[in-house]
This record gives structure tokens, C-alpha cells and sequence, in this order.
């Protein structure tokens, strides 16, 4: 597969995609791939209760969870447009627990959030995947990492919706043990040990 992109210069660049670092391309892949793997995982999930149920006051239920990916993702959106301006100002800072509190998550919709996550994560992949080799060590200042490159930067948000996925099948399966459904992906002993 080719993509056409445009080099420091301002003339065109034929990139192929097979020829990017191995690295590089399974974390694109991967990262591309996540709301994908977040619909199936989803979908694990039956009925608004479990949807709504929290483990804890101080844990997200899966509703707040989806609501707080689709705030990431417009944070994603913009911060790695900003890696690629090497814009010399820091990043804003994304505070999740104060956006989860703030905004009212049990009053949005969590399939506005879903199209939200999926049409920014496949605008943000479709960029990150034209760039010259040369912009992934753009670098900006993190509030709360220090200096990143992009390509680290990419390495930490390529990780971000498979964990909070691993968060609700634990929300999921304490959920099913309390009410008796076992239709959760992770046995009760094990959300035990991982709760």
C-alpha cells in the first residue's frame, strides 16, 4: 500500500506503508484498529444496568468509561496535530477524573461518544500514517510526561482503549457475580484479584 504525503520540502513523498519501521506499523495498526475492538468488546455487555453500575463511588462505570474515551479522543485528535505543527508550547493537560465530573457523563450519550471515538481515531490514524519518517521525533512538552516524541506519544495512546476495555470486562464480570449473570469474558476469582 502506498500513501502520498508531503515531505519538510513541500514537494510529494511516496511513502509505502510496509517499508515503516515494524514498530511503527503494528502500533499504527493496532491503534487504528481500537474502536473496532472496543465495539466488539461492547457488545460483551448486555443490558443498560450493567452499563450503569459502578464497582465503587471512586471507579467509572462502563457508560462513564466510553464517555471519558470519547474526551480522550478529541484530546488525541488534537495533540497529535499538534506533535506534527511542532508546536513549541506544551500540550494541554487532560485531566480525567475533573472532565468525568465536569461535563455531566451520566446525561451523554454513549453512542454519540462511540461515533465520536470512531471518526476521530480514523481521522488521526489516517494522518498518522502519511507522515514522513521525520516528524515522529517531533517533540512537545507534556504536563505530565516531560518531553515526548510523537512516536512516544503514539506508543502510550495505542494502549489507552484496550486498557479502559480490560477495565470494563473487570466492571462487567463484578457486576454478573453480584447478580448472578455469567456472561462476562474474565471469571469472578479473577476480577477478585484484578478489582
Amino acid at each position: 500500500m502506498k500513501a502520498i504525503c508531503v515531505s519538510e520540502f513541500g514537494g510529494p513523498e511516496v511513502l509505502k506503508l510496509e517499508d515503516m519501521p515494524e514498530v511503527r506499523r503494528q502500533q499504527l495498526e493496532s491503534f487504528g484498529r481500537a474502536p473496532t475492538l472496543l465495539s466488539a468488546a461492547l457488545r460483551q455487555f448486555p443490558g443498560k444496568k450493567a452499563w450503569l453500575y459502578k464497582p465503587s463511588a471512586d471507579r467509572w462505570s462502563i457508560h462513564e468509561i466510553i464517555l471519558h474515551l470519547a474526551d480522550s479522543e478529541v484530546s488525541v485528535y488534537i495533540c497529535s496535530r499538534h506533535f506534527v505543527a511542532k508546536l513549541e508550547s506544551s500540550v494541554l493537560k487532560f485531566d480525567p477524573a475533573h472532565w468525568a465530573g465536569s461535563p455531566g457523563y451520566s446525561h451523554q450519550s454513549s453512542h454519540d461518544a462511540l461515533e465520536i471515538i470512531r471518526c476521530l481515531r480514523k481521522a488521526t490514524y489516517q494522518m498518522l500514517v502519511l507522515l514522513p519518517e521525520s516528524v515522529w521525533e517531533n517533540s512537545v512538552e507534556h504536563s505530565e510526561d516531560g518531553r515526548l516524541s510523537l512516536a512516544q506519544w503514539i506508543e502510550i495512546q495505542e494502549r489507552h482503549i484496550p486498557h479502559h476495555i480490560d477495565q470494563m470486562k473487570r466492571n462487567y464480570d463484578t457486576y454478573s457475580g453480584r447478580w448472578g449473570t455469567k456472561l462476562g469474558t474474565l471469571s469472578n476469582t479473577a476480577c477478585a484479584t484484578a478489582c
